[in-house]
């Protein structure tokens, strides 16, 4: 799949403003020709002036973009061809960006001065299979952009191309292309890691919402998402015939009994409105309905909106799974693996996301969200700077099916992708400011 410019050479005045500005012309997706008409700009007209004149000459490309990622999706950490594409969309307009060491995910800034404020995208996909239908369906087999990463990333790179294209910036604006947010504990460490944050004074990023609907942009002061830990807890018994249990150390018992009562003992020594959960998906052990099995295997998640909870969480499982265990006479080994923190949006600056959107969308696009129970990387920045996560409208509204992420039929309309943009500039304009 080839990803052609459809903006012809437009003359500006001395300001950066399109001297005629044109209808934004059709854009040819693929070798073959294929051409796509544009969306609906769902904020057209409420400026500036010279983000309205490069989303109306550049509609298409943003779809361009984004469809040509979502045709070649790549896993967490080898998304190798998005960062080159990437790389090349910034330099085309004489930007600077670097890439992290390891060959995937880009930073780049716009604008000078001291001040700085960020904006995040994350690239990477899904290890499974579309069943979209989509004429720009992933090309990769056992890899789909099932959770509108892909739209992420072309939204970011339109507002990085409208913010280069403004005639002043009150500072800077900081693009960070994130690598494997899918993984744990996330690639938002790596860009930590790698001085993404030096400098930043706040960050924002959106992700997209199936069942918002779109032209609407969520947001919450607050725990967003929770805090995902992974769990694996491993037993270990002599084994034996199941008609002398009494000889031997009865695993499949003592792993009933970790599966029905640890998540009970923790409901009652954590905080009930910390909305701590622990869900068990995967648990292993024996073949022989008559032979007691040697080892057995449990797997689950264990979330909380609370960050003072979540630090407190390994400590307390490792004591609860300890004296669960003890009188059956299983041995364990315990594997708790912190995830990602929850990610709490401060109040000032989700009043500066609102005022962004509203300048962007009016007030008719701003929307509370409920806190979710899923787990977001991007929690980790917030570790070290202040900032705020929005929802992202994506859903075309009645009669049209809420598609959930992470399901093989996900699809979400595209006039969120102009929205995005808009609301990426404002934000960064209202941060600034």
């Amino acid at each position: 799949m080839t990803v052609l410019d459809s903006r012809p050479d437009v003359p500006g005045d001395s300001e950066g403003r399109m001297a005629n500005p044109i209808e934004a012309p059709t854009a040819l997706i693929t070798e073959a020709g294929v051409s796509m008409a544009p969306v609906e700009d769902l904020g057209a007209g409420r400026g500036p002036f010279w983000l309205d004149d490069w989303l109306r000459a550049n509609v298409t490309d943003v779809l361009a973009w984004r469809r040509h990622i979502h045709a070649h999706p790549e896993l967490s950490r080898h998304e190798f061809a998005t960062t080159e594409l990437v790389v090349s969309l910034l330099r085309a307009v004489g930007l600077k960006p670097w890439v992290l060491p390891g060959g995937t995910g880009v930073v780049c800034d716009i604008g000078q001065g001291e001040r700085c404020v960020a904006l995040r995208a994350d690239m990477d996909a899904l290890p499974l299979t579309e069943d979209t239908g989509l004429p720009y369906a992933s090309t990769t087999e056992g890899a789909a952009h099932m959770c509108g990463h892909d739209a992420h990333t072309a939204i970011l790179l339109g507002a990085a191309r409208a913010l280069a294209g403004a005639p002043e910036l009150p500072g800077r604006v900081r693009l960070i292309f994130q690598a494997a947010e899918e993984v744990m504990p996330g690639g938002a460490l790596d860009m930590i890691a790698a001085g993404a944050l030096e400098g930043v004074e706040r960050i924002y990023g959106l992700h997209c919402d199936p069942r918002l609907e779109v032209g609407k942009i969520g947001t919450r002061v607050g725990a967003l998402t929770s805090a995902a830990d992974l769990i694996e807890l491993r037993l270990t018994s002599p084994g034996g015939h199941t008609s002398r249990p009494h000889l031997t150390a009865d695993l499949v018992y003592a792993l009933g009994t970790v599966i029905t009562s640890l998540p009970s003992v923790l409901s009652r020594r954590v905080d009930p409105r910390s909305g701590t959960v622990l869900v068990w998906g995967a648990v292993h052990a024996g073949q022989a309905a008559n032979a007691v099995p040697q080892d057995g295997v449990l797997r689950g998640t264990l979330r909380t909106a609370d960050h003072e909870v979540w630090t407190a969480l390994e400590p307390l499982v490792a004591a609860s799974v300890e004296s669960l265990l003890a009188p059956t006479g299983v041995g364990f080994s315990l594997d708790y693996r912190r995830g990602v923190p929850p990610v709490v949006s401060d109040p000032e600056s989700t009043a500066l996301l609102r005022a962004g959107v509203e300048a962007a969308l009016g007030e008719q696009g701003l929307a509370g969200t409920e806190q979710s129970s899923g787990g977001e990387d991007f929690g980790w920045y917030l570790e070290h700077v202040q900032g705020a996560f929005a929802r992202l409208g994506v859903w075309p509204g009645p009669p049209a099916p809420q598609a959930d992420i992470h399901r093989p039929t996900f699809t979400l309309d595209e006039r969120a992708l102009m929205v995005g943009v808009r609301t990426l500039v404002h934000t960064a304009l209202a941060a600034l400011a």
